[in-house]
């Protein structure tokens, strides 16, 4: 069985009629839970309303640093993130290849995650572009040694997964893996420790091989999944036990399915 560590469901152009056929098509493709994850506290209520009724979804809170117009005071980010339902904070993290002139607004956005994430006792989804020496520097100045969490939707380079590594955080690959392009990030996939190692979709983007050009979706983690196995040498059965079994390491407010 697998699991798409990063999706985000409410961000399907999809009826909520067409919404239960896609969770329903990742089901029949053994995706046997989905973490939808918030860019934005201010929509939190909505994408709770789309994906709460589905008992093999998971959502978490937070701002994407790229909604800078939605950052929101350090109070009210902990009363979300405080919520029974929320199992993780953010996204939130720094991205300086879309917004580098956002950087003051971005660091201290991802400082009351953190300090956020503290308080709760709940992982961390990270989002981090072309940020890499702030990231691990605010990650070491401002969290606790208990608060760890993902760097999703990873890019970065070998050094900077083996400092996260380092702190207790897991690598999390998306479809960009199985890109053509991405032959810096196959090298570094494969030496990620098999027990350190995510898989997601990001959908509705990043749709990999042979999905490009489409809405991704959840079901597709399972191509992402047969990508990197392939990659490392393992079979896919191997990568889906050891990827869903961190998975449920992580996040583990997060309940498994009873078999």
């Amino acid at each position: 069985m697998f699991v798409d560590s990063h999706c985000h469901l409410d961000r399907l152009k999809k009826s909520d009629e067409e919404l239960v056929d896609t969770v329903a098509a990742a089901k029949k493709r053994k995706v046997e839970h989905m973490l939808c994850v918030a860019v934005s506290v201010k929509e939190f209520n909505d994408m709770r309303a789309k994906v709460s009724k589905f008992d093999n979804v998971s959502m978490s809170c937070g701002v994407h640093p790229l909604h800078n117009e939605d950052v929101c005071s350090y109070d009210e980010l902990l009363a979300s993130v405080k919520q029974d339902d929320v199992v993780a904070v953010g996204e939130t993290g720094l991205d300086y290849f879309y917004s580098a002139e956002t950087e003051d607004i971005q660091k201290q956005s991802f400082i009351d995650h953190i300090k956020a994430a503290n308080v709760v006792r709940k992982p961390l989804i990270i989002h981090t572009r072309n940020a890499h020496k702030d990231t691990i520097e605010l990650l070491k100045e401002h969290r606790e040694s208990s608060t760890i969490g993902v760097l999703h939707c990873f890019t970065e380079s070998l050094e900077m997964a083996r400092e996260a590594i380092e702190m207790g955080f897991y690598i999390s690959i998306s479809g960009i893996v199985t890109f053509a392009s991405a032959k810096d990030l196959q090298e570094t996939v494969k030496q990620i420790p098999l027990d350190r190692l995510l898989i997601e979709t990001d959908s509705p983007w990043l749709a990999p091989v042979p999905h490009r050009g489409k809405e991704n979706e959840p079901a597709n983690v399972v191509d992402v999944a047969y990508f990197i196995a392939e990659l490392r040498g393992i079979s896919v059965t191997e990568l889906a036990e050891a990827t869903t079994a961190n998975f449920y390491k992580l996040f583990s407010m997060v309940s498994k399915p009873n078999v």
